[in-house]
């Protein structure tokens, strides 16, 4: 059964809106070019990944340009906290053992930090386009983290495949548990 794809063009590391702009209209090039070539067209979206604090700043100006958002959690977890997956790998068995953080960040979402940047990307795009489509793309299926993006209001989360049944059990509980 032949469908029809759906083509999702998303823009990674985004600090500003003027880049933005500078790769859509690349994108826009591209396309003219290759569908003017082929004779033929593909609808699709455009969109912006959101890893660092300062697009999450300007979200309200990045949505003005595209069509969603996709969240890449561990990068802007990462550049919120000053600190990669392996390298706090050293130090945070005693961050937690000490009770310094909740859990580790980069396994639930440090909702004090991260989610409130998330929750303020979400309400800045929102601002501008109130059905503005947002997600979070990468490996994020802890319970606590889907249900706290649940409720600030995340339209998808992807994931692998052989993690895809620990996420939709852990979404369907967070819809049940924020009705």
């Amino acid at each position: 059964m032949h469908k029809d794809p759906i083509v999702e063009i998303m823009i990674p590391l985004i600090i500003a809106e003027k880049e933005l702009l500078y790769f859509k209209e690349m994108v826009e090039k591209i396309k003219d070019e290759i569908f003017a070539t082929e004779k033929s067209t593909v609808p699709y979206t455009f969109g912006s990944m959101i890893e660092i604090p300062r697009a999450c700043i300007v979200a309200d100006k990045l949505a003005g340009i595209c069509d969603y958002f996709s969240f890449g959690t561990n990068d802007l977890t990462q550049t919120t906290l000053g600190c990669s997956r392996d390298d706090c790998g050293r130090f945070m068995p005693t961050y937690l053992t000490k009770q310094l953080l909740k859990a580790d960040p980069f396994v639930s979402l440090d909702q004090e930090g991260v989610g409130e940047l998330v929750k303020m990307t979400i309400t800045k795009a929102r601002s501008v386009k109130p059905h503005f489509k947002v997600g979070i793309c990468g490996e994020q299926t802890d319970p606590v983290s889907i249900e706290f993006l649940d409720k600030v209001g995340l339209n998808y989360i992807s994931c692998s495949p052989f993690r895809v049944m620990v996420a939709r059990v852990s979404a369907a509980i967070a819809a049940i548990k924020n009705k």
